[in-house]
């Protein structure tokens, strides 16, 4: 929020405003308007932009991942006919670095690299091919630094420091200028706790480091503009957080720096940290020309930030009876070579650490790493998906120490509406957890595989195994996810709604800078709208940061922020219409003191539906025109030594079932089934509600069994690549039921709760669970590879 501006109160959920005969109002499943075009090919996405005196950008990336550079000659580069320009780090105009929470990576590699990939040179020039071309010839001598590739040599006495002189807020927490952030939590008194228990399991797990895998590669058009400024149309997640980024870069005031949102193929965090955004403007106001940059699949493994591998030690302590007493954990994930979101990760991992159970006693730890390794931020599940597979993984076996039933054994430790979180948060909305895994278990189980068809069985059409040694397993998991920004952030979303008659019919201007990235605000916001308004045609403003901000599309914020503000802007233009109607007809009409009136059809009725007042003529001719925002409740930042703060505003819940076939010879695994059970709140699409759950589903399954970006041999990605990349297809997706739950948050837009992300957290350990169950493994890293089944 700017300065001098006046915080909007927080909305006060109202009984949605619905009309029978608008249709397309909350509640309901509206296809999407952008779902035909998308499954045509049809669609415009940001790679498809095109301005007809355009050069293309390329860029040199380092082939070390950590490098000093002693020298960097582009001459040969600058000499092929067509190259309009070569930037190094030494022609920048302004500022040298940006990131999301710290300030440190460079726009391009200044003095050293610290991870393989990273950006040294950018080249402009009249063909694509021209460019890349050039880019090969610039002649880059480097001389290789020692590596820092885990913990331990992050930590080691005489450790290269990778970010000397941090001065960030989240430096004075971390123990070592390698440590990105760090937050403990303590509640109640483990040792005591550990005294009384019958049964005591500790393990270790690894996650692995994945990929958002989005299909649309990092792409943009950066346009220079009369004033001196540059207009940049641009694929992402947060338009006003990328425009603050790069102002500085260019040396320009932010109000030159007009970012509009292209069509985006595919986010899930990746988006959220500039890629080729400054590139693009810096090659542009250099030239004086349009600038276009595509990535190649090679270039966007090593443009955009990944899920943070992890390493976990947990121990679990209960009572005979199966009541859990303590949870003891230590989360340590690597950040890579740059901060991006990792403390934001870091206050997720810690604080959901031990799960959707009452647990009174806690001593946790989650610290991000600098490495260099690729830098990791945001994706979908921001460090709860790590934790997530840990505990879960412990509750079975916890249950197996105890002999109880793996679902009963969750249930009886499930939290509530009113459990207190690790940090010491009550949780004041309902919590279903014991509903969640009653409704997965009770579900029917898919019939057995069809051994005569190759389809049915692990391998499929690779025609590997035909039933023999081929062993079915179930396995459950759930999970807690937080909703929006957290610890303090000042979380807002701004909506400007107009409304007016043309042509004889009431229509309604819906403008945001919500980035949508396929998580359907293209759908629902158009439906509060309707709802609210009573207005059947609702015109959505493409997104750009002409408006007020709407917040990053991450965290499963945007229906309940950005919703939250449509919904707060439609009620102060549906007042201001009654308001100029009591002016027009005076209040001598009994109807016009009715504190229940609404808009219908361009209409002003009472609440028993007899009509008041016309709104064109209400209007007269003018627009009704608002801009307002929206924040939730306010949150604290967890205290730094013992984790303690109302830190989250919202926490959703889902729960899975798995059922796989392994053929244990070959350690093959094919998913049969991945029923899920999930509290929304309020399904304002029915439809896109499911979309996510499925969506989600989808994605922790890739992470179960074959999704990971392999770095090794001199921290150097291997499988930059969709051959080698490996992502479910629609060949290893499985049957997925969904149940879905609406158990209203008072606290919350019509009570709703984010959607997208909780699912990617539980369909993981489901499906690990289901897999151990088979084959009797303990598994403790993700993904499954075959050899972890076979033991070769």
């Amino acid at each position: 929020m700017g300065p001098g501006r006046t915080p909007t109160p927080t909305l006060t959920p109202t009984k949605p405003r619905q009309d029978a005969a608008t249709p397309g109002t909350i509640g309901e499943s509206t296809p999407r308007p952008d779902g035909t075009l998308k499954a045509t090919g049809e669609f415009a996405y940001s790679s498809d932009l095109w301005h007809e005196d355009m050069l293309w950008g390329f860029t040199l990336r380092s082939p070390y991942a950590h490098a000093e550079i002693r020298s960097i000659d582009v001459g040969e580069a600058l000499a092929m006919p067509g190259v309009h320009t070569v930037m190094t780090y030494a022609d920048l105009p302004a500022e040298t670095h940006y990131g999301l929470e710290v300030r440190d990576q460079p726009v391009l590699a200044a003095g050293r690299v610290r991870y393989h990939g990273e950006a040294v040179a950018i080249v402009a020039a009249d063909h694509p091919e021209t460019a890349r071309r050039a880019a090969a010839r610039i002649k880059v001598a480097y001389t290789e630094l020692p590596l820092i590739t885990d913990e331990t040599t992050a930590t080691a006495p005489g450790a290269p420091v990778l970010h000397p002189g941090r001065t960030d807020r989240h430096a004075a927490h971390a123990p070592h200028p390698n440590i990105v952030h760090r937050q403990p939590i303590k509640r109640g008194d483990v040792a005591a706790a550990r005294a009384r228990a019958d049964v005591v399991v500790r393990r270790d797990y690894e996650v692995g480091m994945q990929d958002q895998a989005f299909l649309g590669p990092e792409s943009g058009l950066a346009v220079p503009a009369e004033d001196g400024g540059v207009d940049l149309y641009i694929a992402t997640q947060w338009l006003h957080v990328d425009r603050d980024q790069l102002a500085p870069v260019l040396g320009l005031p932010a109000d030159k720096v007009r970012l509009t949102l292209s069509g985006v193929g595919g986010a899930f965090g990746a988006r959220e940290d500039l890629s080729m955004q400054a590139h693009a403007c810096l090659l542009a106001l250099r030239t004086g020309r349009p600038v276009k940059i595509v990535y190649n699949r090679y270039e966007s493994f090593f443009g955009h930030v990944h899920r943070h591998p992890a390493k976990l030690t947990y121990e679990h302590g209960a009572t005979r009876d199966g009541r859990l007493l303590y949870v003891q954990c230590r989360i340590v994930l690597d950040g890579g070579a740059y901060a991006s979101s990792s403390p934001a990760v870091v206050g997720n991992a810690a604080s959901l650490s031990i799960g959707p159970y009452a647990v009174d006693n806690v001593d946790i730890e989650a610290l991000a790493l600098y490495s260099n390794n690729p830098p990791c931020g945001a994706m979908r599940g921001f460090g709860a998906v790590q934790a997530c597979f840990a505990y879960e993984a412990q509750m079975d076996a916890v249950a197996a120490e105890l002999g109880l039933d793996p679902v009963e054994f969750r249930q009886r430790n499930a939290m509530e509406q009113g459990a207190v979180m690790p940090t010491g948060q009550r949780v004041d909305s309902p919590a279903p957890v014991a509903e969640l895994l009653r409704r997965v278990k009770a579900r029917p189980m898919p019939r057995p595989g069809d051994s005569a068809d190759v389809r049915e069985l692990p391998g499929g059409l690779s025609n590997t195994s035909h039933g023999e040694g081929v062993v079915r397993g179930v396995g459950y998991a759930v999970g807690i996810k937080n909703v929006g920004f957290s610890e303090g952030f000042d979380d807002y979303s701004t909506a400007r709604v107009r409304l007016e008659v043309l042509g004889g019919e009431p229509v309604a201007l819906v403008h945001t800078a919500m980035a949508e990235v396929g998580q359907g605000g293209v759908t629902v916001h158009t439906q509060i709208a309707r709802t609210e308004l009573g207005v059947a045609q609702v015109v959505l403003h493409p997104a750009d940061t002409q408006v007020g901000s709407a917040g990053s599309t991450s965290a499963s914020r945007q229906t309940y922020m950005t919703g939250g503000a449509i919904k707060h802007t439609c009620e102060a233009v549906r007042e201001e219409v009654f308001r100029r109607g009591r002016e027009r007809f005076g209040t001598d009409h009994p109807g016009w003191a009715d504190a229940g009136l609404l808009l219908a059809d361009g209409k002003v009725v009472t609440g028993a539906g007899e009509v008041i007042g016309d709104l064109a003529e209400i209007l007269g001719g003018d627009a009704i025109d608002i801009e307002k925002e929206f924040r939730h409740r306010p949150t604290q930042p967890f205290h730094p030594e013992t984790g303690q703060g109302f830190g989250h505003v919202q926490y959703s819940f889902c729960a899975h079932r798995a059922v796989v076939d392994v053929d244990t010879e070959l350690g093959l695994v094919k998913v049969v089934e991945l029923a899920a059970a999930q509290d929304v709140g309020k399904a304002l699409n029915p439809l896109s509600v499911v979309g996510q759950i499925q969506g989600g589903t989808t994605q922790g399954l890739g992470l179960a069994v074959m999704e990971e970006i392999v770095v090794s041999d001199g921290a150097r990605v291997r499988n930059p690549s969709f051959t080698d990349y490996l992502i479910p297809t629609i060949l290893d997706t499985p049957s997925i039921p969904v149940e879905v739950l609406e158990l209203a948050d008072d606290h919350a837009p019509y009570g709703l709760r984010g959607v997208g992300e909780a699912p990617t957290l539980s369909s993981t350990p489901a499906v690990v669970a289901a897999i151990r169950a088979a084959t009797g493994l303990r598994l403790g890293r993700v993904p499954v590879r075959p050899e972890h089944l076979t033991d070769t």
